[in-house]
């Protein structure tokens, strides 16, 4: 088949066939298979054709391929960028490549990164390196290549496999979608993440070509169509880093990295222009782990860890005070929210335009019933909700509550600072005779700096399962996209529900025995 330019061919499709959130810049995706010949593709001529306005792979008992073979899309080695295509795979095992090298000697055959597809079902959704290392990422795995002395490092789980695979249909067609964006690459299928993987091997693949696989051994047959690309400029989408504080109160609360794993996860899923990654358990006495020097791409931090005296902040003020200055957002998240006064007060009042001030605020275990909301971006779609959480109130703000819109607020109940345990959290005169008078309490809200900068503060999440509350997780996500200063879209940041067995995995302690 020819080398040539491909035509730009808008071919439609049944929408029913694909589920999942794919609304965000589709657009901008252009058809790089025009639905009638395979202008633009190569590969061994009897193994391909198109047929109904699919791409179809097959091959014969009568003619066994004695290795993979390949086609291979002849337009731009791509770096960053955006595919989205179906497949239906009857028999056999395929594959998408990506980021790939042509293998010399060996005709229409390639090496690199494979989102895996088998008729089985085994290997649909994995991560593979194909010639060139093996498997990177079973199906739910998130990993790290490259910083363990073996190379490999599992980061998080993304599901229960048995529970992903319910989104994929077997021998009927599904949407792929894979995002390569710097290091970091995602796997999706109808819109939930199969697998995942960051890449910080020196060596690592940073640019290649796109294929559609065939493999070696028993007859088989793959179809593909609706094959569409989006390239990525550096800058395009959002980066969110999550800095999730070292494990606290015991399972089920303070769940630091079990909850920026799940929004990280949630933001992939949303179908945004957003690139999320969690930096795993970061304790106030290590090293500050966003590389300022590297010129690392960050639009916002995230701090969900334990506050006060062990503020991962604390110590490293001039690092995010370098952040902030540069107009980067920053977002606190539970404890997160409180710091000592004398310490890092003034900067909290700058960064994030208030505090948890100890003697001060409270931080009582109730159920505040959340309606109306503000005309903020940040509840764009939320509907009204109560849910029990340790929220706290009577936070210290800006003078005149400067710059600064109250995203969630209630009037807590006298019972709310009538607690057996008195201490410095629980009351003092100037809240209680604010609770005494009915004066409504902000308990979440979003500053704008003078800078343009963005700060979010939010005094819930100290339960783990309320992440599972779709209102609770959406304000929070909405949240996270506008403090990078990224478009949230009317009816919000939308993504899959949270099951009890998601919820169950990447906790930093086990579950009580009884």
């Amino acid at each position: 088949m020819k080398t040539s330019a491909f035509k730009y061919y808008v071919f439609l499709l049944t929408a029913t066939l694909v589920c999942g959130f794919s609304r965000a810049d589709d657009s901008q995706f252009v058809p790089i298979f025009d639905g009638a010949t395979l202008e633009g593709w190569a590969g061994q001529e009897d193994l391909w054709r198109v047929e109904s306005g699919e791409i179809v792979g097959e091959t014969t008992t009568d003619a066994p391929l004695e290795h993979n073979s390949f086609l291979v899309w002849q337009g731009d080695e791509l770096a960053d960028f955006e595919l989205k295509l179906q497949f239906k795979i009857p028999s056999g095992n395929s594959g998408v490549q990506y980021r790939s090298t042509l293998i010399d000697g060996v005709p229409h055959a390639v090496k690199g990164y494979q989102a895996d597809i088998s008729a089985d079902g085994e290997w649909t959704g994995a991560a593979y390196n194909e010639k060139n290392g093996g498997i990177i990422a079973h199906l739910g795995q998130k990993i790290e290549l490259g910083q363990a002395p073996s190379g490999r490092v599992s980061l998080a789980s993304l599901g229960v496999p048995d529970e992903i695979r319910s989104h994929i249909r077997s021998g009927d067609w599904n949407e792929y979608h894979i995002i390569a964006y710097g290091n970091h690459c995602i796997q999706k299928i109808n819109g939930a993440i199969t697998a995942e993987f960051i890449d910080k091997k020196p060596n690592r693949i940073s640019q290649g070509l796109i294929a559609l696989q065939l493999h070696a051994g028993p007859p088989m047959q793959v179809r593909f169509r609706d094959i569409r690309l989006r390239k990525l400029e550096p800058r395009q989408k959002k980066r969110i880093v999550f800095l999730a504080g070292a494990r606290s109160h015991g399972h089920g609360a303070h769940e630091h990295h079990a909850g920026c794993q799940l929004l990280a996860k949630s933001l992939h899923e949303s179908g945004e222009d957003v690139v999320a990654s969690v930096r795993k358990k970061v304790v106030r006495d290590g090293p500050w782990p966003i590389d300022a020097e590297a010129n690392e791409q960050v639009d916002a931090i995230v701090m969900y860890c334990d506050g006060a005296a062990k503020h991962m902040a604390v110590g490293h003020q001039d690092r995010i005070q370098a952040l902030v200055d540069q107009g980067i957002g920053v977002a606190c998240l539970h404890f997160g929210v409180e710091v000592e006064k004398e310490q890092l007060g003034p900067q909290f009042l700058d960064w994030i335009g208030g505090y948890f001030e100890i003697g001060w605020s409270v931080n009582p275990h109730w159920e505040p019933k959340f309606e109306p909301f503000p005309d903020h971006p940040i509840a764009n779609g939320v509907q009204p909700f109560s849910i029990r959480d340790e929220w706290y109130y009577h936070i210290r703000f800006r003078p005149q509550f400067e710059d600064t819109v109250a995203i969630l607020s209630a009037v807590p109940p006298i019972e709310t600072l009538q607690r057996e345990r008195m201490d410095a959290r629980a009351t003092n005169p100037t809240v209680q005779r604010a609770v005494e008078n009915g004066e409504s309490q902000v308990l979440a809200w979003a500053y704008e700096r003078p800078n343009g900068g963005r700060g979010f503060g939010f005094t819930g999440g100290h339960f783990h399962r309320n992440w599972a509350q779709d209102d609770f997780r959406k304000l929070v996500l909405n949240a996270l996209v506008w403090t990078a200063k990224g478009e949230v879209p009317e009816q919000g940041i939308d993504s899959l529900p949270i099951s009890q067995a998601y919820l169950a995995l990447n906790q930093d302690f086990p579950p009580p025995k009884h």
